[in-house]
């Protein structure tokens, strides 16, 4: 199938590693240019490195900095010209429970795994043409308790609402917002541990980062051009 992605850009924050970068990695694959965005120098660089060349241009930044998601449409318009969509992530939350988490971990959780993505967002949307997209990376926390992730849990689901408002905001221009639910999917910033079995899940094995990339690419491009205001739930059956 030919998503129609050739020669359109995308945004892709945590982009360096993990997810964000499988997900980058399948847009360039399908001739889609990419800004990748993470807080790390080298990881940046090695993914640039790692992405088909003359289709990736690497930011070092962070998304609580005020200032980041502005630079994000300037540098996509700089290197190349244009800028269609994007695939925001939402950070990493800390373990914690109801009763032990603190209202200062609550606040700082809020804007890392809620705030700054929807500024984001709202930052990115004036910029994006007609048949643009957005889509959130969330997890499944967002429709069901992740033990000892409290503060995701409290979070993301309202995030997922925020997002489905986002799409009837934007639908008038054509412009579709999606999040997107992944499981378990090991990677190296993520890895396996040694108690962890995918008994529970319907398909007995954990996903594979192209896998999620794959559906990324898809949600982004004009082949979904009928898909907005929802969550799809990429976890192997597990929910």
């Amino acid at each position: 199938m030919d998503l129609g992605l050739a020669g359109r850009c995308y945004v892709v924050t945590g982009g360096s590693s993990g997810l964000g970068f499988a997900a980058a990695q399948a847009l360039t694959h399908e001739g889609a240019r990419v800004v990748v965005c993470s807080r790390h120098p080298d990881r940046v660089h090695r993914a640039v490195e790692r992405l088909a060349p003359r289709h990736s241009f690497g930011v070092t930044a962070d998304l609580l900095d005020l200032d980041t998601p502005d630079l994000l449409v300037r540098t996509a318009h700089r290197a190349f010209g244009r800028l269609d969509g994007a695939l925001l992530g939402t950070g990493n939350s800390m373990r914690g429970t109801v009763l032990g988490a603190t209202d200062e971990d609550w606040r700082r959780h809020f804007e890392l795994l809620f705030l700054a993505v929807l500024r984001c967002a709202r930052t990115l949307a004036p910029a994006l043409p007609g048949d643009g997209a957005l889509a959130l990376l969330l997890s499944t926390s967002a429709r069901a308790p992740l033990p000892d992730f409290a503060l995701s849990t409290g979070l993301r689901p309202g995030l997922a609402m925020a997002a489905r408002s986002l799409a009837a905001e934007l639908g008038p221009r054509g412009i579709r917002v999606l999040s997107l639910l992944p499981g378990r999917f090991p990677t190296e910033a993520a890895p396996l541990g040694p108690d962890e079995s995918p008994r529970r899940i319907a398909l007995r094995r954990y996903g594979r980062p192209e896998e999620f990339g794959r559906l990324a690419a898809f949600c982004l491009s004009p082949a979904a051009g009928y898909l907005t205001g929802t969550e799809l739930v990429l976890d192997g059956g597990k929910l």
